[in-house]
C-alpha cells in the first residue's frame, strides 16, 4: 500500500503480502512477482508495465487497458485477422509435426494426403538424386517426405522421422521440415541439435514462434538460460502474449537468469548498511529511550574505553545520516572488542546484532542478540529483535515464541505489543493487529506509530470512518510529526482525493526539511526522509499522468545537493543529507523511465535497484526487472521488426483506475 516500510516492518517473509498496506522496496518487489505470478502477465517489457498506486501506496501492473477495444488478449481487430492469416499460412503447403506447440510434441498431427502412400512408395532423396530433379518434383518429393516424416514421429521412430526430414529439407530448404526434425532431437534430449536444427528454421522465418520455443526449451536445458530468455520473450512479442505458456516461461527463466546473477552478486557484495532511510524506519519502531544509566552525555568517559565507545555509537544515531550510522555500527564493534562493558554488555551485543541484522549479516545478528539474551534475559529489546529476524526467514513459531518469552519478561513493555501488532498485520491477522496495536497505545499512548499503524489497519479492514478519524486525532496530538501526514496522505491516495494528498505529502516534506535542519539558517546536519517525496512523485502520476515531475522528485530524493520543488514547496537550503542511496526511489525511478520508453536508462536504475538491496531475496526481484529490461533491448536489437509492434502495444493510454 505504501511506499515505505512501516517501522518494525523488516524484510519480507514467504506469505501473500500483496495487500499490507506499509513496505519497504523488497515488498514492493514481492508485490510485483506475486501479481504477475497470479495474473500470468508479462510485466517485463515497456508495453506491458504501467505504475499504478493502488491501496494508498504503489503497486505495478501489466497495462491492460481498453481491454474492450483491443480483446481480452490485447490485440485490436485488425491484429486477430493478420494473427489468423498467418495461423492459415502452410509454409509451402506443409503442416508441422504439432498444431499446439508444447516443449516436447506429444503426437503427430493429422496425416495429409500424401502420408496415406505406402512407406515403400516414399522416394528415397540424396544429395546427389536431388540435383536431377525438376522444381515441381523436388515440391512434390519434398511434401511425400514430410508427411512420412509426421507419420514416423507418431510412432515415436525418431531416427527414422530426422532421415525423412533431412531428405525433405534436400528437396526444398522449409523452416516447418526444420522445426519438425528439432522435435524429433527433442524427443531425444539432443539440445545441441535441437538448437542447430531450430536456428536454421529461425533463419528462414524469424518470426516462426514454435521454433522460437523449441529452441528456447532447448537452452533452458542445456543450463543457457539468458538465451533462453530472449527467445521466450520474442515468441511472447510476436504471438501478442496470447501464449500462457510462454508467458509463464519468460517468469520461469528471470527468476533462474536473476537467481544465478544474485549468488554471484552475493557472494562478492560488500556487507554494509543500507540507505539511511532504511536504517531510520526500522530504529524508529522502537520507542526511543534515554541512555542507560552511566551512560548519559554528561557522564566522563574515556572515549576510546568499552563504553565510551558504545555511548559514540548511541550518539552517532541521533544524526541519521548515512555516515553517522555508520559511525555508529563501527562505534558497536569496537566497545565489545575493547571489553569493559561490566552491566551495559548484553546492551552492547543488542546494538551490535541489530546493525548486523540491517546490513544483512542474519546469522551474525541473531548470535549477537542470543548472548544478550544469555547476558540479560530481562532485556526484552532483544527477544523483539530476535523476532523480527525468525519472522523475516518465515519461521512464525520462533517469533511467536520470543514474543511470549518478552511479555513473560516484562508484560507491561508496549513495544512487545507494537511489533507483535506488526506480525499479525504482515499475515494479514488485522483485527489480532489491531488489538495489539491499541495494547500498545494503552501502555504508552505517546508513541506516534502505534496510532498510525492502528489507523491503517481499520482501513485494511473496511472501517474507513474509524480510519480517518484515527488520523485526524494523530494530526491534532501530533502536530509536528511528518509521518502522519505521509501516512494519511497515502489514504487519501487511495481514495483518489488527489488535491489533498498531494498537500498532506507537501506539508510532510516541509517539516522533514526543517527537522533534517534544511530551513532558514539551518545546517543539515540531520538526515532527511524522503518517503514523502516519492509518495508526491506517485501522486502526481496517478493524478495528471505527469512523468516529468514524478521523475524530477524522485531525482530530488535521490540527490545529496540542494534542490526547489517546482514552485510548489519553498526552496530546501542545504539540504546535504536526503538519501542517494534510497532503494524507494531507484525502483520508482526505473519503472517511470520504462513506462516512457526510455529503457536503456531504466535498466541503469534497475540495476542499481540489485545494487542497493540487502537479502538475497531482494537481489533476485530487482535482478528479474533488470533481466527483463535488458531482454526487452536485446529483442529490439535482434529483431527491429518487432520494435514498433512492441511499442504498439504500450500505446493504450492509462490502466484502470488512473484516467
Amino acid at each position: 500500500m505504501s511506499a515505505q516500510r512501516a517501522p518494525g516492518m523488516s524484510a519480507p517473509i514467504p506469505v501473500d503480502i500483496s495487500s499490507i498496506p506499509s513496505s519497504s522496496s523488497s515488498s514492493l518487489w514481492d508485490r510485483i512477482s506475486i501479481w504477475a505470478s497470479e495474473h500470468k502477465a508479462v510485466v517485463y517489457t515497456v508495453a506491458g508495465v504501467t505504475l499504478v498506486v493502488t491501496g494508498a501506496g504503489v503497486v505495478y501492473y501489466m497495462s491492460d487497458a481498453n481491454r474492450g477495444a483491443r480483446g481480452a488478449t490485447g490485440e485490436t481487430a485488425a491484429e486477430k485477422k493478420k494473427s489468423k492469416k498467418r495461423k492459415g499460412k502452410n509454409n509451402g503447403d506443409t503442416k508441422d509435426v504439432s498444431e499446439v506447440e508444447k516443449a516436447v510434441p506429444e503426437t503427430a498431427s493429422k496425416p495429409s494426403t500424401a502420408s496415406v502412400e505406402a512407406e515403400e512408395e516414399v522416394p528415397e532423396v540424396t544429395e546427389t538424386t536431388v540435383q536431377s530433379l525438376s522444381e515441381q518434383e523436388r515440391k512434390d518429393y519434398a511434401a511425400k517426405l514430410k508427411a512420412a516424416g509426421n507419420k514416423a514421429y507418431g510412432s515415436k521412430d525418431y531416427n527414422h522421422a530426422i532421415s525423412l526430414y533431412g531428405q525433405a529439407i534436400l528437396c526444398k530448404a522449409d523452416p516447418v521440415f526444420y522445426s519438425n526434425r528439432a522435435a524429433c532431437w527433442n524427443a531425444m534430449s539432443n539440445w545441441e541439435k535441437v538448437i542447430e536444427d531450430t536456428t536454421a528454421a529461425l533463419n528462414l522465418d524469424n518470426e516462426y514462434v514454435k521454433a522460437l520455443n523449441r529452441r528456447a526449451n532447448a537452452y533452458e536445458q542445456s543450463e543457457r538460460y539468458s538465451e533462453a530468455l530472449l527467445d521466450f520473450t520474442a515468441s511472447c512479442i510476436i504471438d501478442g502474449f496470447r501464449n500462457d505458456q510462454s508467458a509463464q516461461s519468460v517468469e520461469r527463466l528471470l527468476k533462474k537468469v536473476a537467481e544465478a546473477k544474485a549468488k554471484t552478486i552475493l557472494a562478492g557484495k560488500e556487507k554494509k548498511l543500507p540507505s539511511p532511510t532504511f536504517v531510520s524506519n526500522y530504529l524508529q519502531s522502537f520507542r526511543p529511550r534515554p541512555a542507560p544509566a552511566g551512560l548519559e552525555d554528561h557522564v566522563e568517559l574515556d572515549e576510546e574505553s568499552g563504553k565510551g565507545q558504545l555511548r559514540k555509537g548511541l550518539q552517532a544515531m541521533q544524526k541519521k545520516t548515512g555516515d553517522s550510522y555508520a559511525e555508529a555500527d563501527a562505534a558497536f564493534s569496537k566497545a565489545i572488542e575493547i571489553g569493559g562493558l561490566d552491566e551495559h554488555e548484553a546492551y552492547a551485543y543488542n546494538m551490535r546484532g541489530t546493525f548486523k541484522y540491517l546490513k544483512g549479516e542474519t546469522e551474525e545478528a541473531l548470535a549477537d542478540l542470543n548472548k544478550s539474551i544469555e547476558l540479560d534475559s530481562t532485556l526484552t529489546q532483544s527477544y523483539v529483535k530476535r523476532a523480527s529476524m525468525h519472522l523475516e526467514q518465515g519461521e512464525r513459531t520462533a517469533a511467536a515464541a520470543d514474543f511470549e518469552a518478552a511479555e513473560q519478561q516484562n508484560p507491561t513493555d508496549p513495544d512487545i505489543f507494537y511489533h507483535r501488532a506488526q506480525l499479525h498485520f504482515i499475515l494479514q491477522e488485522f483485527s489480532a493487529a489491531a488489538t495489539s496495536y491499541q495494547k500498545s497505545i494503552d501502555l504508552d499512548p505517546k508513541f506516534i506509530f502505534s496510532h498510525i499503524q492502528l489507523g491503517v489497519t481499520q482501513y485494511k479492514m473496511g472501517s474507513v470512518a474509524s480510519s480517518m478519524a484515527t488520523f485526524r486525532r494523530c494530526m491534532k496530538n501530533f502536530p509536528d510529526v511528518p509521518d502522519v501526514y505521509n501516512y494519511y496522505g497515502e489514504l487519501l491516495l487511495d481514495q483518489q482525493k488527489f488535491q489533498e494528498a498531494v498537500e498532506k505529502f507537501e506539508r510532510a516534506v516541509e517539516m522533514e526539511k526543517n527537522s533534517a535542519g534544511g530551513g532558514e539558517g539551518g545546517s543539515g546536519k540531520v538526515g532527511m526522509n524522503v518517503l514523502p517525496l516519492i509518495n508526491k512523485a506517485l501522486a502526481l502520476f496517478q493524478w495528471k499522468q505527469d512523468f516529468q515531475a514524478a521523475e524530477d522528485l524522485c531525482k530530488k530524493a535521490l540527490t545529496s545537493e540542494s534542490f526547489y520543488l517546482g514552485g510548489v514547496i519553498s526552496m530546501l537550503n542545504k539540504v546535504t543529507t536526503v538519501d542517494p542511496e534510497c532503494d524507494i526511489a531507484v525502483a520508482t525511478m526505473a519503472q517511470l523511465l520504462l513506462q516512457q520508453g526510455k529503457v536503456t536508462d531504466a535498466l541503469t536504475y534497475f540495476e542499481r535497484a540489485a545494487e542497493l538491496s540487502r537479502t538475497e531475496g531482494e537481489i533476485v526481484n530487482a535482478l528479474s526487472y533488470a533481466e527483463a529490461t535488458r531482454t526487452q533491448l536485446e529483442v529490439q536489437e535482434k529483431y527491429p521488426q518487432l520494435a514498433s509492434r512492441l511499442q504498439g502495444m504500450g500505446a493504450m493510454g492509462p490502466p484502470p483506475g488512473m484516467r
